[in-house]
């Protein structure tokens, strides 16, 4: 692995010291079979972790980005759902909570289809897989034919999405619905805090928190929203993670989940036409989820996304960075992108000490500089939005946020997040999405096309 550090790279002094750490970070990071995202804090396998690593790791060793998603994809359950952590046996139960003895995987969730080993989670994360499959594939695309790469891969990515868009219909009007905090990758973003209102949470007594081991109080979710956490995912378990036998107490369509989705059809199509199947059915599916994502979440006065609280079937009046994600979605109305753009540039999302995006706008009643999703500029959103900036063409904006995010990587040691007031690295040190995704901003092929 220590060869990875010696491939070509950019000949500027700044940019190869960069490359080098970031590639160091995942080589420390590395298992044997996938990336943690944290040797610390984040012990296991997760998943839309391992889609932007993935992403990454093309640039260091296309084998190696292959194997981070086949390894995550053989935990799939049968019902197609891909878990949100895939748990490495020989870590100790108390290194992270929820641990595989909260779950129960293999028990409870027997008749959905969990795999008797390893043990998962039972929730999922936002489906970025068929794009990164997409990106690994074009990264080397004679080494992914020569290993059968998209073959093994296509039929898994599209069972995926068959359980989201049937199982996870759940307002049905043709969007997934996420039915916990965890499923759309921000926590305890306050886009959630009306849903949580909800759920009675679990008895301090019931939870043992790891996080905080690692983490400090004031960067992490507060114990209230631990012990709605925790009650979800137990009234989940208890039904064997069967998404219809279930009154979801927190169900809500997100723009992001939503928008990957359709990027990830659009993926899709392109790999079915790759391997001389017919793409017409992925091509449907995201113009018609494109279709839905407009008509059930934008918000023209706002000037970007919702989420919808299934529940009361309203739009929630708190703006997140969750809802400048779709600028990924190609054919998106020209007036949105308009729109979009204008509200990332503007007050609400344009921090003073970083030219990344918080995660939370600056003017809201709950923005916390400091506390997980509730204001930190996170590295993996930057990166998509940099992605959809270049996918409507707007390549000044896209290269301001690409410079600020390579800049700040470096700086902070691959942190975790930033705080967007003060411009403090918070979190983790050496995290792995963020050191992947910093190889591929520093990368050549900025101009390769979105599916």
């Amino acid at each position: 692995m220590k060869s990875l550090l010696d491939r070509p790279a950019p000949t500027a002094a700044a940019p190869l010291t960069v490359r080098r750490g970031a590639a160091r970070v995942l080589i420390d990071n590395w298992t044997g079979t996938s990336t943690v995202p944290s040797r610390t804090l984040y012990p296991h396998q997760w998943s839309w972790d391992s889609a932007f690593i993935a992403i990454g790791l093309r640039h260091l060793s296309v084998r190696r980005a292959q194997q981070e998603l086949e390894s995550l994809l053989s935990a799939q359950w049968a019902d197609g759902r891909i878990p949100h952590i895939v748990f490495n046996s020989a870590v100790p139960d108390d290194a992270y909570f929820p641990s595989p003895d909260f779950w129960r995987s293999s028990t409870a969730g027997r008749a959905a289809g969990a795999p008797a080993g390893p043990e998962t989670s039972g929730i999922v994360q936002p489906p970025v897989h068929a794009l990164a499959a997409w990106l690994v594939h074009r990264a080397d695309p004679e080494e992914s034919r020569r290993r059968g790469f998209l073959t093994r891969v296509v039929p898994r990515l599209a069972a995926w999405h068959d359980y989201l868009l049937d199982r996870r219909d759940l307002g049905g009007a043709g969007l997934a619905a996420a039915v916990h905090p965890w499923e759309p990758g921000m926590d305890n973003s306050p886009c959630w805090d009306r849903a949580l209102r909800r759920v009675v949470p679990a008895a301090p007594e019931a939870f043992q928190r790891a996080d905080l081991d690692h983490g400090h109080p004031a960067d992490r979710p507060t114990d209230l929203d631990y012990g709605r956490y925790v009650r979800l995912v137990t009234d989940y378990r208890e039904t064997g993670y069967d998404d219809r036998a279930l009154r979801h107490a927190f169900a809500v369509e997100d723009p992001c989940f939503n928008a990957l989705l359709i990027v990830s059809e659009r993926a899709l199509a392109a790999m079915a036409e790759e391997t001389g199947a017919d793409s017409t059915a992925h091509t449907a599916r995201a113009d018609a989820l494109t279709q839905n994502l407009v008509t059930r979440l934008w918000d023209e006065r706002a000037g970007l996304f919702r989420v919808r609280d299934l529940a009361t079937d309203t739009l929630v009046e708190e703006q997140g960075v969750t809802g400048l994600i779709p600028l990924i979605v190609p054919y998106l109305p020209r007036h949105i992108v308009s729109r979009l753009v204008e509200t990332l540039t503007g007050p609400h999302f344009h921090a003073p000490a970083t030219r990344l995006v918080p995660s939370y706008a600056l003017t809201g009643h709950a923005f916390d500089a400091q506390r997980y999703w509730r204001g930190p500029a996170w590295f993996n959103t930057a990166w998509l939005i940099h992605l959809g900036l270049r996918t409507h063409g707007r390549e000044q904006e896209a290269e301001r946020l690409r410079r600020g995010f390579l800049e700040e990587a470096a700086h902070s040691d691959f942190a975790e997040y930033i705080d967007p007031i003060t411009g403090a690295a918070r979190g983790a040190r050496h995290f792995s999405w963020t050191a992947a995704l910093t190889l591929d901003l520093l990368c050549a092929d900025l101009k390769e096309p979105t599916p």
